[in-house]
């Protein structure tokens, strides 16, 4: 008889155990937990893991086998984003964060220790003057959580349910928004035109019951818009709020949202000295005017500078911590959560180092290398932009017209050591340009695709003419 599976490392795995906890808590079985898991979300199936590894050793080797499989931006070149994108890390941001006093306190604690709290303050500091925002906070577990939050305390301010959606949001960031505000939340979708907000609908659809205006620029494919400022208008009138989604990459250059009306900008700060990380590290902010109404909603840690008793003396501490669920617990309007406060540690060290005139030098070679990129792609027989709007680090390129589908493409220059992008249609490729991209990298990926374009355009002549 085959002996059941106690696990050595995770508690009350002994059948016995189980059993017991399942008596106590009037479940028949384990599955009656998961029961709101939707059918297709479900693996249905063990895991596929190895035989029990008896050694560290083992567990090393087998590890490192199954990262030899990965592939970094690195070896490939590459032109993958959609969310995560391949910026330069300066060394000293590296040095920084694995310093122990920071690498090793979990999200700002020990509480005596002012110098991460130091740190966090610069880096509040810094990503409020690029912002132009008095208020920014510790970062949270990432954009889609700043921009959840975001929407949610539009809602508590208002009373209200609604939301309009104006812009083309990454499908994994809408999907994880939803999730989180659609007890308290209604989204309505209003299509963009051209790449960008549809200002005259969306100001159509502002009623006394909308909450915000939500707003993503760059938008999931790249599109900057450019009336921030009219949708701000839209909002205010009715007594609601614009919430713009961001990445603020460019705002060396562009014009932050804060200058064009918007109440509450927040995003990720992974373009900050984060590397990509197979996924990334990510951390969201929220960024708000110094107003009580909005501050005493987030429910982020602040840091802030104080004079202590000593003359001339300053610390750095939590700013309105009885705002927070640290003070009131369950009745807190929102978790604080998992902080990601060394990826903020991380940003402010990137911002620091690049300082105002290494952000406008960066925007600026985002804008014309992304311009660029559009250029050479869109002359290709074959090839087609799919809007003409500005955009900053991405854009869609469709293959419709030659007949060749995004995922062919993908799979044949992936052959070349090249990865052109993430496939987001049957026809449709959204490609990203950053820093890390050089003309000739650009150069070689247009001549890539000139390749497979022509190809297909042959094959279907001879097919014709077959």
């Amino acid at each position: 008889m085959t002996q059941p599976f106690v696990h050595p490392y995770i508690p009350n795995s002994a059948p016995e155990t189980k059993a017991a906890m399942l008596k106590a808590v009037g479940a028949d079985s384990i599955d009656e937990f998961y029961v709101d898991i939707p059918a297709d979300l479900r693996m249905n199936r063990p895991l596929d893991l190895p035989e029990a590894l008896v050694a560290e050793q083992d567990l090393v080797s087998h590890v490192q086998a199954l990262l030899s499989s990965n592939v970094s931006t690195k070896e490939n070149l590459s032109f993958l984003g959609a969310g995560t994108y391949n910026h330069f890390v300066p060394t000293v941001v590296d040095e920084v964060i694995n310093r122990s006093e920071f690498l090793t306190a979990y999200a700002g604690e020990p509480y005596e220790d002012h110098g991460r709290f130091q740190a966090l303050f610069q880096y509040q500091s810094l990503m409020g003057e690029l912002l132009n925002m008095d208020v920014v906070n510790v970062p949270t577990y990432d954009g889609f959580q700043a921009t959840a939050t975001s929407l949610s305390m539009a809602g508590r301010m208002s009373g209200r349910r609604g939301v309009i959606v104006a812009s083309d949001v990454m499908p994994d960031k809408l999907s994880r928004v939803q999730d989180f505000v659609s007890p308290n939340l209604d989204l309505v979708f209003v299509p963009t035109v051209n790449g960008t907000a549809d200002v005259a609908a969306v100001a159509a659809l502002v009623t006394d019951q909308t909450a915000a205006i939500w707003l993503e620029t760059p938008s999931f494919t790249g599109a900057v818009e450019t009336a921030i400022q009219e949708l701000a208008d839209a909002a205010h009138a009715a007594g609601a709020v614009l919430v713009v989604g961001t990445d603020p990459v460019g705002y060396g250059v562009i014009t932050p949202p804060a200058d064009q009306g918007a109440d509450i900008v927040c995003g990720d700060i992974q373009s900050f000295g984060l590397h990509q990380w197979f996924g990334g590290a990510h951390g969201g902010f929220i960024a708000v005017h110094d107003d009580p109404k909005f501050i005493m909603e987030m429910p982020s840690r602040l840091f802030g500078l104080e004079s202590t008793d000593v003359p001339g003396e300053y610390g750095f501490g939590d700013v309105a911590y009885d705002r927070t669920s640290f003070a009131l617990r369950e009745e807190g309007k929102e978790w604080v959560g998992t902080a990601a406060a060394l990826w903020g540690i991380a940003a402010g060290v990137y911002l620091a180092l690049m300082g105002p005139e290494g952000m406008a030098e960066l925007g600026e070679t985002l804008l014309a290398r992304t311009q660029y990129a559009q250029q050479e792609l869109a002359a290709l027989p074959g090839v087609e932009l799919t809007d003409s709007a500005l955009h900053l680090r991405e854009f869609v390129v469709d293959f419709s017209s030659s007949s060749v589908s995004a995922h062919s493409v993908v799979e044949t220059l992936r052959g070349q050591g090249i990865e052109p992008g993430v496939v987001i249609g049957e026809y449709e490729l959204l490609v990203c340009v950053t820093e890390m991209n050089s003309q000739t990298d650009i150069d070689r990926l247009v001549t890539a695709i000139a390749a497979v374009t022509a190809n297909a355009a042959v094959t279907n002549t001879q097919e014709k003419n077959a």
